[in-house]
């Protein structure tokens, strides 16, 4: 498992798109017997985000023969920043770079003069919930999703350099 040091941060390209799908897919496929679907995320069409919204991956290995062991998602509205998709592969979670993409978004956050970072997560993700908890996020409100409860968390992020 790379540290989150042991790993670069850069833009998606349209290249990238099925790296992304794939880790997507099998990063969220431990829920799917939980919540008796595939979560939202597995089916997006990650190929428009890279075009529409702001997707940066986290990569381990040289340029050329990279591994894709995280991606982040957000959209930026007038108010504040939206994290779509936050994914860590199977292998490397619990290391650090959910962590370190979350610290992202909110960095991108200050840097687009964005207020609050906003996210939200099913009800029965438990280690997600737990992970966006530490980071500072706060319940914002819950509502009924495709069968179950989405709940919408929001962090604040004070100005900065």
């Amino acid at each position: 498992m790379p540290t989150p040091e042991a790993v670069r941060l850069r833009p998606a390209v349209a290249a990238d798109a099925p790296a992304v799908g794939a880790l997507t897919r099998a990063a969220y496929a431990k829920w799917v017997t939980l919540i008796g679907r595939e979560p939202s995320p597995m089916g997006a069409d990650h190929a428009r985000a890279i075009r529409e919204h702001l997707v940066d991956l986290l990569a381990e290995g040289p340029a050329g023969a990279e591994r894709v062991v995280g991606v982040i998602e957000m959209i930026p509205f007038d108010d504040h920043l939206l994290i779509e998709n936050l994914a860590i592969a199977p292998d490397c979670q619990k290391g650090g770079l959910g962590r370190r993409l979350l610290a992202h978004a909110e960095a991108t956050a200050r840097r687009l003069r964005l207020p609050t970072v906003r996210l939200y997560t099913n009800s029965l993700f438990a280690s997600n919930l737990a992970l966006y908890r530490r980071s500072g996020y706060a319940v914002d409100r819950e509502e009924p999703y495709r069968g179950g409860t989405r709940v919408h968390l929001r962090k604040p992020i004070p100005p900065g350099p």
